[in-house]
């Protein structure tokens, strides 16, 4: 693994061991990018990034390679979080920028929520591909009592596989794309207007 583009690019990344966390393959996560990045408004640089059961941290790294004000990761498995702090030492990004938050997905949303602290422009998850009920879970809790969290324009994207869609809306969370490549895809939501 490695980071695709911007001023890390091409810097190494480790991987958890085992098959508990399944990182985002590269060129998944180039897609990802060039969907955000594409078109009249680049949805990474300057944006406040949210990288949920962030594993290694490498969609939240490649986020602040391409200039991502600040992300928090949001991990608690322990050997995923040990694996994330040393990419982030590695790659000089511990900080003020880049936060890590050991809590559960849905713990974080609505404590973060309760903070009324809106303002991410882009929301990423990827919970282990067997965790449906993980996916209904957060993308409900974005969708409704914590999409104070969401930028007016913000973007949530949850990576899953290509044979298990998901639902065209949760709560006030409309899908406006889905891109596949492989076994895997993604689903990019907003809320509606």
């Amino acid at each position: 693994m490695r980071v695709i583009a911007g001023r890390l690019r091409s810097r190494p990344l480790l991987a958890p061991a085992g098959q508990d966390t399944r990182p985002t393959a590269d060129r998944l996560r180039e897609t990802l990018f060039n969907v955000l990045t594409q078109g009249a408004i680049d949805r990474v640089d300057g944006a406040q990034f949210l990288d949920l059961y962030a594993g290694s941290g490498a969609v939240g790294i490649e986020a602040l390679s391409r200039g991502a004000a600040a992300v928090t990761f949001v991990e608690q498995a322990q050997g995923a979080l040990a694996v994330l702090r040393k990419n982030l030492d590695a790659l000089g990004l511990r900080g003020e920028n880049a936060s890590v938050e050991k809590l559960k997905v849905a713990r974080y949303l609505k404590s973060e929520s309760e903070k009324s602290k809106a303002g991410f422009e882009v929301v990423f998850l990827d919970p282990p591909y067997d965790l449906v009920a993980e996916y209904v879970a957060t993308l409900g809790l974005l969708g409704g009592e914590c999409a104070s969290l969401l930028a007016p324009d913000g973007m949530v994207v949850a990576e899953h596989r290509k044979k298990h869609s998901l639902d065209a809306s949760y709560g006030e969370l409309v899908r406006v794309r889905v891109v596949e490549q492989g076994d895997a895809a993604l689903s990019f939501y907003q809320l509606g207007k």
